[in-house]
Formats: C-alpha cells, sequence, structure tokens
C-alpha cells in the first residue's frame, strides 16, 4: 500500500532551529564543521583500532563499533538539514520522513546497548580479571553486538510500523531539524494512544535495562576498586574506565537533558536546541574523550598518523 493513500500526505517540514534567514549561514557553517569533526574522528577511531594488534580487543572491539554508529547516527539527521538550508527548503517526503524516524531509533537504540555492552566488558575486566579472555571471548562479543542490532531493529521497525497507521492533517510543521518520533506523533488526526503507550512503554524497558546494566556494572566496579590496597592499582583500574564513563555521562545526560526540558517547558525550538545535545555533540565528542583519556589510543593514533 502506497504511504499516501494511508495519510494523504506527501511530504513534512522541518522547522529547524531558527526561521531567521540571517541565521541559517551560521548554523549551515556550525553543523557542516561538527560533522565533518564527527566523522574525521570516528574514523580515525576505527581505523587505528583496525590497523594496530595491541588493539585488537575486546574493548576496542566494541569502540569500533561504536564509532561507526555514530558515524552513521549523524549522517542520518545532519545531512538532510545542510541540504534543506542550502536549498532554502523545509521540506521532507513522507517515505524521507518515516526513514529518518527509522534509523534515528535504530542507531539510538545501537548505541545505547554498544555502551552497556562496553560497561559489561570493563566489569569483567576489573572484577575478574584472571577470567577475562575466557568470559570476554571472541564469541560471546559477537554475540553482543547481533543483540544489541536484533533489539534496535525490532525498537526502530515496531515504532516505524506503528506511525504508519496513523492520518495526518494540514499542519505538517515538525519543529526540529530531524523527523523525531514524538513531534511526528504529536502532528496526527487520529487516534495516537496505542503510539504514546508502545513509545513509553518500549522506551522505558530497552533503554532502561541498559542503563541499569551500566549502573549495576559500576557499581561492582566501584566496589572493586575500593578494595584494592594500593592506590596505584585503584588508579590504574579507575582509568580504565575513565573514558567510557565519561561517554556514558555525556549521552545519558544529554539524553535526560531534553527529556526534562521538553517536560518542563512548551518551547518547540527549546526542545529542538537540546535535542542537538543528543543526536549531535556525544557523537562529535566521543573520539576525543577516548583518544586524550587513553594511552594505548595515543599511542597507537600517533603510529598511524
Amino acid at each position: 500500500m502506497e504511504p499516501e493513500n494511508e495519510t494523504g500526505v506527501t511530504e513534512f517540514f522541518l522547522l529547524g532551529l531558527s526561521e531567521d534567514p540571517k541565521w541559517q549561514s551560521l548554523l549551515f557553517g556550525l553543523f557542516l564543521t561538527m560533522y565533518l569533526i564527527t566523522m574525521l574522528g570516528n574514523l580515525l577511531i576505527i581505523l587505528t583500532v583496525s590497523s594496530d594488534s595491541h588493539l585488537h580487543t575486546p574493548m576496542y572491539f566494541f569502540l569500533s563499533h561504536l564509532g561507526f554508529t555514530d558515524i552513521c547516527f549523524s549522517t542520518t539527521t545532519i545531512p538532510k538539514m545542510l541540504v534543506n538550508i542550502q536549498r532554502q527548503s523545509k521540506a521532507i517526503s513522507y517515505t524521507g520522513c518515516l526513514t529518518q524516524v527509522c534509523f534515528v531509533l535504530f542507531f539510538a537504540g545501537l548505541e545505547n546497548f554498544l555502551l552497556a555492552a562496553m560497561a559489561y566488558d570493563r566489569y569483567v575486566a576489573i572484577c575478574h580479571p584472571l577470567r577475562y579472555t575466557v568470559i570476554m571471548n571472541p564469541r560471546l562479543c559477537g554475540l553482543l553486538i547481533l543483540v544489541s542490532l536484533g533489539f534496535s531493529i525490532a525498537d526502530a521497525l515496531l515504532h516505524s510500523l506503528m506511525v504508519l497507521r496513523l492520518s495526518f492533517c494540514t499542519d505538517l510543521g515538525i519543529p526540529h531539524f530531524f523527523c523525531e518520533l514524538a513531534q511526528v506523533i504529536k502532528l496526527a488526526c487520529s487516534d495516537t494512544l496505542l503510539n504514546n503507550i508502545l513509545v513509553y512503554l518500549v522506551t522505558s524497558i530497552l533503554g532502561g535495562i541498559p542503563l541499569l546494566g551500566i549502573i549495576f556494572s559500576y557499581t561492582q566496579i566501584v566496589s572493586s576498586i575500593l578494595r584494592m590496597p594500593s592506590v596505584g592499582g585503584k588508579y590504574k583500574a579507575f582509568s580504565t574506565c575513565g573514558s567510557h564513563l565519561s561517554v556514558v555521562s555525556l549521552f545519558y545526560g544529554t539524553a535526560f537533558g531534553v527529556y526534562i526540558s521538553s517536560a518542563v517547558t512548551q518551547s518547540s525550538k527549546d526542545t529542538a536546541i537540546a535535542s542537538v545535545m543528543y543526536t549531535v555533540v556525544p557523537q562529535m565528542l566521543n573520539p576525543f574523550i577516548y583518544s586524550l583519556r587513553n594511552k594505548d589510543m595515543k599511542g597507537a593514533l600517533k603510529k598511524l598518523i
């Protein structure tokens, strides 16, 4: 069935972060710079991990997948925004909007699960160091990636297919620089109760379980570090998970910030600006966090360059 037959809609309009023409050139330059930094930084991470045999460990295996996910996440949203600014157009096709919704959900979910897998890896490394190579074997690492992909695909397809059943009216302006699921649902004329229930239910389960796993892992890590007798051992153990903890704090902190800002403010523009903090900023900063805080990565980057 064609989408137009179901909804009567052929395109939506991305209102962006500002409708003021004098801001468009600044936004174009800013987001183009952030996108290029994201691409370059994460590509360097992937190339460094793949080229250095010393980095062929579970931690860097997950890190390279995180870098690839960050590249895809940013590519899903930023290029369309840049094209619209260049063309002085706000339109995005119905199919393009649903595709963007699907991929944003997929890559956000995948990043969520990858961060949980990386937390488990650090938990095993610090709490069970003698059994690390046995537990974190290539088969388990591959299985964790496959499970992350499976749940992320299921989540993205579920919400995207549920949007297909909705009908839309004449007000098709999305106050964002990309098609965000919650904003698309708000534009529907038909009953959205089931969609909203699924959003809260599935987000709570697929977002809550990895977060609880991360919290549990770090609770055990902190407990194990505090039992270490030497200060040097404590510092070395904490330094191995410091980069990951920084990335987790950035990703979840900005996501919760967006949720809180959308709950306390009625301004859609403020919510759109806040959304930049979890869809663009973490993906751009992750390579710097790992390369600047990790001695192995800094050494491997110097060799690569």
